[in-house]
């Protein structure tokens, strides 16, 4: 199949309005799941001649996406994705739990009913899938992965504050990288996702906002803790080993 006749075929349905953007949103993805890796050099060139898109296009794209802090450019050495650190990693978990944890905190404060619903009917979509392919434990399940960041976002949808949510979507996609990379790579020690997501909703119908933000900072940290025992081999990637 040609990728850039494809990829340009899917303009035509419901994806973005321009190509640059349709550039941004693939590889904004590719970095997110970790099939561009952290460190990787992305070639201008090559990347117009993928998508049959003009250079312009790949390097404005790029440049939104060095805004977005998934890329980083330089005059000598050109773009390429950003790498990943475990300093990073703890500067993103704390940043996240306390962004994240505010704004569940006032969603719980100010949400109504139509808001718990949401929840209620994120929740039970996610429960839906499973979290990994039974087949190939260190690949995250697709659909799982899209129904996760929209049960996050429900639980603080009625935070009031889209500044509050704009900060969060950030760390979510930083975190998102750490959490791919992780996973990817088994450390031998078993954890339960659903378990750790039932502490925080149960918390949420509760309205007990404390108890929800302390399950959900649990929840971050022990995610944190599964990166940093996957740091050797993560580190491989990164060109840091």
């Amino acid at each position: 199949m040609n990728i850039g006749l494809s990829f340009r075929e899917g303009l035509a349905g419901d994806g973005p309005r321009s190509l640059t953007s349709a550039v941004q949103e693939r590889l904004r993805a590719d970095i997110l799941s970790t099939r561009l890796l952290p460190g990787q050099k992305l070639h201008i060139a090559g990347l117009a001649k993928q998508f049959s898109v003009s250079l312009a296009a790949v390097r404005e794209a790029l440049s939104r996406l060095v805004a977005d802090g998934l890329v980083q450019a330089s005059d000598q050495r050109g773009f390429r994705v950003c790498p990943v650190s475990l300093a990073d990693l703890a500067d993103v978990t704390q940043t996240r739990i306390d962004i994240e944890g505010l704004a569940l905190r006032r969603s719980i404060e100010r949400g109504d009913e139509a808001w718990l619903s949401s929840v209620a009917v994120a929740w039970e979509s996610l429960k839906a899938v499973p979290h990994r392919y039974p087949d190939d434990p260190t690949v995250h399940y697709e659909e799982w992965v899209v129904r996760h960041r929209l049960f996050h976002r429900a639980l603080v949808n009625a935070c009031g504050s889209q500044w509050l949510l704009g900060f969060r979507d950030v760390l979510h996609e930083q975190s998102e990288r750490y959490r791919r990379l992780s996973i990817r790579r088994e450390v031998g020690r078993a954890r339960d996702v659903q378990a750790e997501h039932a502490a925080i909703v149960d918390a949420v119908f509760a309205r007990d906002a404390d108890a929800a933000v302390r399950a959900l900072s649990k929840h971050f940290g022990t995610t944190r803790e599964f990166v940093e025992l996957a740091a050797p081999r993560i580190a491989e990637v990164n060109g840091t080993s």
